[in-house]
């Protein structure tokens, strides 16, 4: 299969240096990244860019305290695309901004104008019929950061390896790790205190840092997220749990029976008390769209190969029920175009193979394409310990 159409930036050694091949190889996204927020954010906020950046530091020193090596990689790829660090902040706290009351007195937001969207999905080994374990996720969010998008290779030893799609300018969002470990996560809503609390970015990173599924877990919950999140951590041996993290307390659920997980943008775990009293779903879509996935993956079931397995996974994501706010979504032309929402990018993770495969764009039009790594090459691999039977399958 050929290379990704999608910019992959792979970097390596120590976290200054680690974070200036980030921001050299990727800075002019990570430009069009700050166009595209500085506009986007003076509709939302009313705050001009040099006004977010002076409210984003102070997240610096809670940062620098629990993650110093990030903060390090962050200031590299400052240095390398020739930005404030601020800016580099900024691109990091984009959930946090909108949640963050602090930020603008305005009224609360519409349907789907403020959550990190998407539609989560993990297939254990029982629940595919080439027995293989699948992790993945439909991003949905603004159709304008779509240029922004690229996938991130991070090698780090001793820590393990990370394959990461991220926007241009973050250090953290969806991926998975040489130790067999992924993440997925989703947008939850909800306005909790103005306590500080930790970005997003810094939190999926940190999690997708570890080499063992205690610590991962044990970093999911210990670390006090600024705004609310779902997150669903999954190890190669089968094992997946969904949390739905919040400042406050945090619920969690399983696969069901027949080893199916769905999550989307609403909670399903349990109700965080301090918005049981007026809670809406900041997403109505994910009503829907969660049950939809879920009828469509439970059919992976019946296939008799990897490649049907994967076909099967694809039409699943590429659901159009609701179009264009479908599991699927599609650009909703009737809104402005900074508030315009798409689905930037499928992936589907074979954890067992180490098959890593996205598509640059919504998966109904666009084919699964292979990263080049396989996600157990390189430092901190356990393909050694685990021993998995490596499939040479591709769509």
């Amino acid at each position: 299969m050929s290379n990704t159409s999608l910019r992959i930036v792979e970097i390596s050694g120590p976290p200054l240096e680690r974070g200036r091949q980030y921001g050299n190889a990727a800075a002019d996204l990570i430009t069009k990244a700050i166009d595209f927020y500085a506009e986007a954010f003076q509709q939302q906020t009313g705050l001009t860019w040099d006004q977010l950046r002076m409210r984003a530091e102070r997240w610096m020193g809670l940062c620098a305290e629990a993650a110093p090596e990030l903060v390090t990689e962050m200031r590299g790829i400052a240095e390398g695309s020739g930005r404030d660090v601020l800016d580099i902040m900024v691109l990091n706290l984009r959930g946090e901004i909108i949640y963050d009351a602090g930020f603008a007195k305005a009224p609360e937001p519409e349907e789907r104008d403020d959550v990190d969207g998407c539609t989560s999905f993990v297939l254990t080994d029982g629940a595919s019929g080439d027995g293989h374990m699948y992790v993945g996720q439909n991003w949905d969010w603004r159709f304008g950061a779509q240029e922004t998008v690229m996938i991130l290779r991070v090698v780090q030893d001793p820590k393990p390896t990370l394959i990461m799609q991220v926007e241009a300018g973050q250090i953290g969002r969806h991926g998975a790790n040489s130790s067999g470990i992924a993440l997925n996560a989703n947008g939850l809503g909800g306005r909790f205190n103005d306590e500080l609390g930790m970005p997003q970015t810094f939190i999926r990173r940190m999690v997708l840092d570890q080499a063992e599924l205690p610590d991962a877990l044990n970093t999911l919950f210990r670390q006090k997220p600024h705004i609310a999140s779902n997150a669903v951590l999954s190890h190669r041996s089968g094992f997946s749990i969904d949390v739905e993290t919040t400042p406050g307390s945090n619920g969690w659920m399983y696969p069901d029976t027949s080893g199916v997980l769905v999550h989307g943008n609403h909670y399903e775990a349990f109700m965080p008390v301090q918005l049981a009293a007026t809670y809406r779903p900041v997403s109505v879509d994910s009503l829907f769209r969660v049950p939809q996935a879920r009828r469509g993956l439970e059919r992976v079931n019946t296939a008799t190969s990897t490649v049907q397995s994967r076909e099967l996974i694809k039409s699943a994501m590429s659901d159009h029920l609701g179009y264009p706010e479908s599991v699927c979504t599609h650009p909703d032309e009737r809104r402005p175009l900074v508030r315009q929402w798409s689905t930037l990018l499928s992936s589907c993770v074979d954890l067992t193979t180490g098959d890593y495969l996205v598509t640059n764009g919504t998966p109904c039009d666009h084919d699964y394409e292979q990263i080049p790594w396989n996600l157990y090459d390189g430092p901190g691999s356990a393909h050694d310990s685990f021993n998995p039977t490596i499939a040479e399958v591709s769509l």
